[in-house]
């Protein structure tokens, strides 16, 4: 078959039209079109035959033939083709068509009953392609390429490549290019360039020299293969960079300096060289290192950045005594390493260095004592006493053996030792103990400084690290966070955090055990208390029983591994919480508190006179107010009741009165009656009568019994008595008297207007 002009054949089946009782036939359709071919940027004339077509239905019908699709009623090609008349077959198109811009046009044939207007056959589609003519050059997609290249690039490999775009059709000869270098500027016969025909690298021939020629301008052609052949240009500048062909080198062969001995100093010697790469360049760039002499560590070398000389430094002090002086072998080599271009070939130089020798005379100076050894670690038990040797500090002077030494504490934060200025022992002069601030992760430091006889005299500095092994001499305590605690009166049950904490390390610490103080009362019916399992060091209290609210103190013991255990007590508060879950100040409490002050101030005044009045009648017994009955005061008759009763009775009268709950806020000590009682005065009105009072008083201290947070105002102190001017308002009636009372009084009385006044007994 012709490859430039086919003849397509399309067979068509299609089912007859009829009932389905009917047998079916099955006739032939077919589309007969002839060879459709349209070129490129075809010149014309226009409109041009392209082809033409015929269906054999029309033997038996007259056909009008349709077209339509891209080309012709459809983008992007509208009216591009058409059809003689509708009535041949004859395709005609009617402009140039530009491939790249539309490679192919798929185009539908449609045959029509000229009586009918019906379809008589399947529509024919046909892709009608255009055909490629060499119309489009390659294109570079710059006119212009800078790039670089290092002076060192190896001769072969690729510096760089070329790609152009050809818009032709692909895998043709008008799309397919060749590469050529057309120029070199400038053309040097060591120092070339060649470019790949096929690939477009470009690759160098030869070795570069910046110093001859740091810049080379190349022309290169991009070539298609079609006909006729299209081409385009571009040009590429190529800058060379310069690399490490030039060894730097010392100005002098060798230096020489003096240096006092015990100092470190930054820059003691300047090392200039030369270098005939680019300035400030890797391959200008020196580094500079010590090759020998410098097995202690004493210089240092660096480069300085702007100069590109070498810095030597004294880092680590001399020692005229160890070492009068020092030879230092100092070489020089660029960042970059160096090269050499030998017959067109790179050759690396690996040890392409400079040297020079550095004499350093060292000037002797005097030298602070040297400790042996500068530091040093002791270990003791904690709570050592005093007296104790510790070690010693050993301090020589390394000018002269015959030197004398005094040693000086200088470091002691806890004052716990002395140092012997002369022979550097060190005793402890107090206990030692180890949750002390000053002891971290239980060493104390201890420092001192040993002097010389020099001039002037120069110290060293040695340090004791004294170690403290801990023992068991602290017990577990309550955080404080955890020894006052506050819960409102609803969540009574909630637990309480109790977390306590141990000054003593492992194994004298944690775990902790938790117990309740059973010996105090019924604790252990108002409170629970259980250790936190996996923690160790807390535990949580709980309460059993609804409690009203109040301040209640809870013992217990805390005790560590080892057992050691203390008594400890948290103080719980329970409080009305109505607005959350924070307890309520007593506000209202407190103002009424304010308000009523200045009468409970008078009750307690009133009560401390009455008691001071009852506790003289017990110290001025009867033996030295005897004699102090007035005369004037007419004949009174005595009666004796119980003239031995005189030992101290619960049930008795002895003791007169006990008031509760206020026995620790007055005094300890009991209040006693006299023996000698009037008779004119009742002595049961003088007992009911005070103890009116002190109920009046009481009862408002009983009130405030159950809240620690209101306790009473001292204002006597036991022992403390004023004078009276009169007990007039105290008397009584003998036939008042109680029996009971009366069985326990002596057989003497003294009037009760004599109470008290110290001034008026006899002496």
């Amino acid at each position: 078959m012709d490859t430039r002009g086919c003849a397509w054949l399309l067979l068509l089946l299609s089912l007859p039209q009829g009932q389905s009782h009917q047998p079916l036939h099955r006739s032939k359709r077919r589309w007969v079109l002839t060879t459709l071919e349209l070129q490129e940027e075809d010149p014309g004339p226009f409109p041009k035959l392209v082809g033409e077509l015929f269906n054999n239905m029309s033997n038996n019908v007259s056909l009008i033939y349709l077209i339509r699709g891209p080309g012709v009623d459809e983008f992007p090609e509208i009216g591009l083709f058409s059809i003689e008349d509708h009535q041949s077959g004859k395709i005609y198109v009617h402009r140039p068509v530009d491939r790249e811009v539309t490679p192919s046009f798929m185009v539908h044939f449609d045959a029509v009953d000229r009586s009918t207007g019906k379809v008589v056959d399947e529509s024919l589609i046909f892709n009608i392609r255009i055909r490629d003519v060499n119309d489009h050059a390659p294109q570079f997609p710059e006119k212009e390429f800078n790039i670089s290249v290092k002076e060192s690039q190896a001769a072969g490999q690729p510096i760089f490549q070329l790609l152009t775009v050809d818009l032709d059709q692909e895998n043709t000869p008008n799309s397919q290019v060749l590469y050529f270098l057309v120029s070199q500027t400038p053309l040097l016969r060591e120092s070339g360039f060649r470019i790949d025909l096929i690939s477009g690298e470009v690759r160098l021939s030869g070795c570069l020299r910046y110093e001859t020629a740091p810049l080379f301008t190349l022309i290169v052609r991009a070539s298609d293969c079609g006909e006729p052949s299209l081409s385009s240009t571009a040009t590429v500048h190529v800058g060379v960079e310069d690399s490490n062909n030039h060894m730097p080198t010392f100005m002098e062969d060798r230096y020489e300096i003096r240096i006092s001995e015990g100092q470190v100093e930054q820059s003691v010697l300047y090392l200039p060289v030369q270098d005939g790469d680019s300035p400030f360049t890797p391959a200008w760039r020196t580094q500079f290192n010590i090759w020998d002499g410098n097995e202690e560590g004493h210089f240092d070398i660096v480069t300085d950045p702007e100069t590109n000389q070498g810095l030597l430094s004294i880092i680590k002090p001399l020692d005229y005594e160890s070492q009068v002086a020092h030879s230092l072998v100092v070489v020089v080599e660029n960042q970059e390493q160096l090269f050499v271009c030998t017959e067109g070939q790179l050759q690396p130089l690996r040890k392409a260095m400079a040297s020079t020798v550095v004499s350093v005379q060292v000037l002797d100076t005097n030298d602070p004592p040297a400790f042996h050894p500068r530091s040093f670690i002791v270990s003791e038990e904690d709570g050592a006493w005093p007296t104790i040797q510790l070690g010693y500090f050993n301090a020589t002077d390394p000018d002269r053996a015959d030197s004398q030494i005094r040693y000086k504490l200088v470091h002691d934060p806890e004052n716990w030792v002395t140092v012997d200025e002369k022979s550097g022992v060190v005793t402890t002069k107090k206990q030692i103990d180890r949750e002390s601030p000053h002891v971290n992760d239980s060493f104390y430091t201890i420092i001192v400084h040993a002097v010389d006889n020099g001039l002037p005299p120069l110290t060293g500095t040695g340090t004791l690290m004294l170690f403290l092994s801990d023992v068991n001499d602290n017990a577990p305590t309550l955080q404080p966070h955890s020894r006052h605690l506050e819960v409102c009166e609803s969540a009574g049950s909630q637990p309480l955090l109790l977390e306590a904490e141990d000054a003593d390390l492992d194994p004298y610490s944690d775990p902790f055990t938790f117990d309740l103080d059973n010996a105090q009362g019924d604790v252990e019916e108002t409170w629970m208390l259980r250790t936190k399992q996996g923690e160790g060091r807390s535990a949580e209290l709980t309460m059993l029983r609804r409690v009203p609210p109040g301040d209640y103190l809870v013992p217990l013991f805390i005790a560590d591994r080892q057992g050691f255990a203390q008594k400890q007590t948290v103080h719980v508060r329970i409080c009305s919480c109505r607005s959350g879950s924070e307890c309520e100040e007593p506000l209202d409490t407190w103002l009424l508190w304010w308000a009523l002050s200045p009468v409970g101030a008078a009750l307690m005044v009133l009560s401390a006179a009455l008691l001071c009045l009852l506790r003289c009648s017990c110290i001025f017994g009867p033996k030295r107010l005897r004699g102090f009955i007035p005369s004037d005061s007419g004949h009174q008759t005595l009666i004796v009741y119980n003239e031995e009763s005189k030992a101290l009775s619960a049930q008795g009268c002895d003791t007169f009165f006990e008031p509760r709950g206020v026995k620790t806020l007055l005094s300890s000590t009991p209040v006693y009656l006299d023996r000698m009682v009037p008779r004119q005065q009742p002595l049961q009105l003088l007992e009911g009568r005070v103890v009116e009072a002190w109920s009046q008083k009481l009862q408002s201290i009983d009130v405030l019994e159950g809240d620690t947070g209101y306790l009473p105002h001292v204002y006597r102190e036991e022992g403390e008595c004023e004078g009276a001017e009169t007990l007039s308002s105290l008397t009584f009636l003998e036939q008042d008297l109680s029996p009971k009372l009366l069985g326990c009084l002596g057989s003497k009385s003294t009037p009760s207007e004599a109470m008290c006044f110290t001034s008026r007994v006899p002496s």
